[in-house]
C-alpha cells in the first residue's frame, strides 16, 4: 500500500508488519487514543493547561498537541523518541512550541520544569519496568503540585483474573503487533501512587476505536469515509483492521479506555 505520509513511524514496514496504530494512521485515522478525542478533551480540561508549562510525551501525530495549544499553555514541549514524528509535530506547531527527540524515560528536561505532563496511549505499550521509568521521569520534571494526565487502555473489572488478563494481552499482541499491557484502574492508580502522585480524577470510556460512531465523532464524516474507503481498497490493510476489530469486539467486556489526572505530592 502506498502511504499517505512516508514520514510516519513504521513507514519502512509492510501493512502486515507495521504496528496497529501506525497502520491506522497510514489509512488516514488521526485520532489514535482508546477513548477517542472526547475523553482526551475532558482529561485536558481537568489537567489545567491554561498558563501552564506543559510537556507531552510521545505526541505522535500531533492531534493532542493542537488541543493543548488551543488551551493557551504558558509553554509546550513535546518529547518523542521517533525523529520523524518529532519533526512532524514541530511542523504542526511552528513557533507555538518545541519538540525534541528523546526517550520518554530520559527526556533531558530540567527537574521541576513543568506544571503539567501529558501522556496518551503510550504507557500501555510498555512493560512494567518501562512503565515505572516513564512515570518516574514525569515525577522528576514536574514541580510539586504539578499534574500528570494519562489516557490509556484499561482492563475491567478491577478484580479481573490473571487468565483473562493474559488472554487479552496475547490477543492484542498478535493483532496490533505490539506487546500491549493494559492494566485495571486500580493498577494504573497504584503505579502513579508508587511514584509520589495522588490521583484526583478518573474517567472511563468504551474502547470503541473502530466502531462507526466513534470514527465519525473522532474523524468527522468526511474523514471517516476516507478511512473506510482506504480500508476497503487495500486488501492487506483491510485484513489487519478487521482482525483488530474482531479482537476489540471479542474482549469488549474486559477492555475500556481510562484517563487519570494525578497531582505530584510535596
Amino acid at each position: 500500500m502506498k502511504q499517505a505520509g512516508s514520514d510516519l513511524p513504521g513507514s519502512e514496514r509492510s501493512d502486515e508488519q507495521v504496528q496497529g496504530h501506525w497502520l491506522l494512521a497510514r489509512l488516514g485515522k488521526k485520532v489514535l487514543r482508546p477513548g477517542g478525542a472526547e475523553l482526551t478533551r475532558r482529561m485536558l480540561d481537568r489537567a489545567g493547561i491554561g498558563g501552564s508549562e506543559v510537556v507531552e510525551l510521545a505526541p505522535g501525530l500531533g492531534r493532542t498537541a493542537q488541543e493543548i495549544i488551543e488551551r493557551a499553555p504558558g509553554g509546550y514541549v513535546g518529547v518523542d523518541s521517533d525523529a520523524g514524528a518529532a519533526a512532524r509535530v514541530q511542523e504542526i506547531l511552528g513557533e507555538r512550541g518545541t519538540v525534541r527527540t528523546a526517550d520518554a524515560a530520559e527526556t533531558g528536561l530540567a527537574s521541576g520544569s513543568a506544571d503539567v505532563v501529558i501522556g496518551e496511549a503510550m504507557l500501555t505499550m510498555q512493560g512494567d519496568r518501562a512503565k515505572a521509568a516513564i512515570v518516574a521521569e514525569a515525577a522528576r520534571i514536574l514541580r510539586p503540585g504539578g499534574r500528570y494526565a494519562i489516557h490509556e487502555l484499561g482492563l475491567t473489572p478491577d478484580g479481573v483474573g490473571d487468565e483473562i488478563k493474559t488472554e487479552v494481552r496475547q490477543a492484542l499482541a498478535r493483532s496490533i503487533r505490539v506487546n500491549a499491557r493494559p492494566q485495571t484502574i486500580e493498577e494504573w492508580r497504584a503505579l502513579l501512587e508508587a511514584h509520589g502522585f495522588t490521583v484526583e480524577h478518573v474517567e472511563t470510556a468504551p474502547m470503541a476505536l473502530l466502531k462507526a460512531g466513534r470514527l465519525v465523532a473522532d474523524e468527522g464524516l468526511g474523514g471517516a469515509l476516507r478511512f473506510g474507503k482506504n480500508v476497503l481498497t487495500h486488501s492487506n490493510a483491510r485484513s489487519r483492521v478487521l482482525d483488530m476489530r474482531r479482537v476489540f469486539r471479542k474482549h469488549r467486556k474486559s477492555l475500556i479506555a481510562v484517563a487519570l489526572v494525578a497531582r505530584k505530592d510535596g
